[in-house]
């Protein structure tokens, strides 16, 4: 009996030996093929942002994983989006992507959902220091190219790069926008001390708002010559105002990202340039990241997906024609 035991107990092991061999050599799934990695952006309804959920859509379907699309309605519900956060961690995906509302806010949220899962930020920044790894364009950068863009306006309408100017934010306390208001005015006063700033305005994340805003500066300030709205819900009320003012020969604006509208108001004259970010990029990149940091790989801690001035005599070269009609599928 005994002996007979010890036959079965050596060819049990060896049948489970040999199972594990076989199964070290045959085809197995993808590691990723049940990972889920949600993305969270700050407005679900606004194209900038559906262009980041569809690079987001072409990374789950390249690596085999699952990319919840997730967000708020506005991009000021910065509760809504805490909310969306834990309980994307509840369901213990493999890592979260997350584009921060507003910086203070959601610093404490994202810190206590990197306890659970990797956080990867993209776009806008928050104040902790949990992100595995942070994709996003150098707003301060962009801030500067901004600048840049203005000065070459003004100059090419009047012939000198001077006048009052004006600064509209679409909400106070958004890391990405402080971060291009800090570009901005530094390169102002750094390289063009003709420009004089009258106006430093914050909206509320409402495109009618910045409309409104716009069309008290035209009356309070007769002789601006120049705007820069930092981003794309600010550069659609400010390039509306201009457009129904028909003031595109005199004042002078940059505004930040694109769509149909902003593109539009580009090639009538009522916006002077857009600064535009790669947010296809940040979305397919953030989830790859993602992906690799749950797999305990090494990424780097932060990467630059750059911007560049579209105006209306570049906006049909291949590299910008490719930034401003991304395929949004």
């Amino acid at each position: 009996m005994n002996i007979a035991k010890s036959i079965l107990s050596r060819r049990t092991f060896a049948g489970l030996a040999g199972a594990a061999m076989l199964a070290t050599m045959m085809p197995v799934s993808s590691y990723a093929a049940d990972v889920t990695i949600p993305i969270i952006v700050k407005d679900t309804t606004s194209f900038y942002w559906q262009i980041v959920l569809a690079g987001a859509r072409q990374a789950g379907k390249d690596l085999g994983v699952k990319v919840p699309e997730l967000g708020a309605q506005s991009e000021s519900d910065i509760n809504g989006q805490i909310s969306i956060l834990e309980n994307a961690v509840a369901g213990k995906p493999a890592a979260v992507v997350i584009s921060p509302t507003e910086f203070k806010a959601l610093g404490k949220p994202v810190d206590e959902a990197a306890k659970s899962v990797p956080v990867i930020g993209i776009d806008s920044a928050a104040d902790s220091k949990s992100f595995k790894s942070f994709l996003t364009t150098d707003n301060v950068q962009g801030g500067r190219i901004a600048a840049d863009g203005l000065a070459a306006a003004v100059k090419a309408a009047t012939g000198k790069e001077e006048g009052e100017i004006a600064v509209i934010t679409s909400l106070p306390g958004v890391g990405s926008l402080d971060q291009r208001h800090q570009g901005f005015m530094e390169e102002i006063k750094a390289k063009y001390p003709g420009f004089k700033v009258v106006a430093d305005k914050y909206a509320d994340g409402q495109a009618t708002t910045g409309l409104n805003m716009m069309t008290d500066l035209i009356t309070a300030n007769p002789n601006l010559v120049g705007v820069f709205a930092s981003n794309l819900i600010m550069a659609q009320g400010v390039g509306q105002a201009i457009a129904e003012n028909k003031l595109g020969d005199k004042i002078k604006v940059i505004g930040f990202d694109s769509d149909d509208k902003t593109i539009g108001f580009l090639k009538n004259g009522a916006l002077a340039g857009l600064v535009v970010q790669d947010p296809y990029r940040m979305g397919y990149d953030g989830v790859k990241t993602a992906l690799a940091v749950s797999k305990g790989e090494s990424v780097q801690a932060n990467v630059d997906t750059g911007a560049n001035l579209v105006t209306k005599a570049n906006m049909s070269d291949p590299k910008i024609d490719a930034l401003i009609n991304p395929k949004v599928k």
